[in-house]
């Protein structure tokens, strides 16, 4: 037999110093969009009332809203605490996620954010299974904490960087063994590898990754994103 006769042939590698550009990172998320999400009229009106939030553009991307559903539907969740609404995007991912006799309570600073994503809750059908609480997400979460609520199954933070140590703090009171905890936003665009930063964003990702590696009862990786929101990642954590 030959050398090679029989055996399986490795995948091309990729081209030398290849680097795509962001016009390419979307065209592959559209790509995958289009085919495998297949994003509904709902979802797309709720995406594209960003604009008129305090923060437009922030909201996840269509395959991650798919992304988080699915992390959702995999921990079995029906439970769902999410740390910043805006205009109310993921939320209505990790809603359509629980089910009908599901439970999602999200935390918005902003009357103006919360105000527009209601109206996507009406729209998308999942209003009745959405609770939204408008203020410090920090003080709302230790009142849930001191009402002692039911624990959640599974906890998107998505709010602001700085407070991440503080909102991992708050979750793991509020959440069960086995619970998922997700961390949006995580490498900008790289700068998290440098300690000497004067951005508190990126010394609130260092942090909470600082705290996570120390808990024993999290086991958790982070996974880089590119796509039409840029280069960037997400923590993804589970209690034991």
């Amino acid at each position: 037999m030959r050398k090679n006769e029989g055996m399986s042939e490795r995948e091309p590698s990729a081209p030398a110093n290849r680097y795509p550009a962001a016009d390419e990172w979307q065209a592959v998320d559209n790509y995958f969009t289009e085919t495998l999400v297949g994003e509904d009229a709902a979802l797309a009106a709720a995406r594209r009332s960003g604009t008129a939030t305090t923060m437009p553009n922030a909201e996840v991307a269509a395959n991650q809203g798919a992304f988080l559903g699915l992390l959702a539907n995999i921990a079995g969740a029906k439970r769902v605490l999410e740390f910043g609404t805006l205009a109310g995007y993921s939320t209505i991912w990790l809603a359509r996620a629980v089910g009908e006799s599901g439970h999602v309570v999200t935390l918005e600073l902003e009357e103006q954010n919360a105000a527009v994503a209601e109206e996507n809750f009406l729209a998308a059908g999942v209003a009745d299974r959405i609770e939204t609480i408008i203020g410090p997400a920090l003080d709302t979460a230790a009142q849930l904490i001191n009402d002692g609520v039911e624990s959640f199954d599974f906890v998107f933070i998505d709010a602001d960087k700085p407070n991440n140590p503080a909102y991992l703090a708050a979750a793991l009171e509020l959440t069960r063994s086995g619970a998922v905890i997700v961390i949006d936003n995580v490498v900008r665009n790289g700068e998290v590898v440098d300690g000497d930063s004067a951005d508190p964003r990126v010394h609130g990702v260092r942090s909470v990754a600082d705290a996570m590696a120390a808990n024993p009862d999290l086991d958790a990786t982070a996974l880089q994103t590119v796509g039409e929101k840029g280069w960037d990642g997400l923590i993804i954590a589970r209690r034991r």
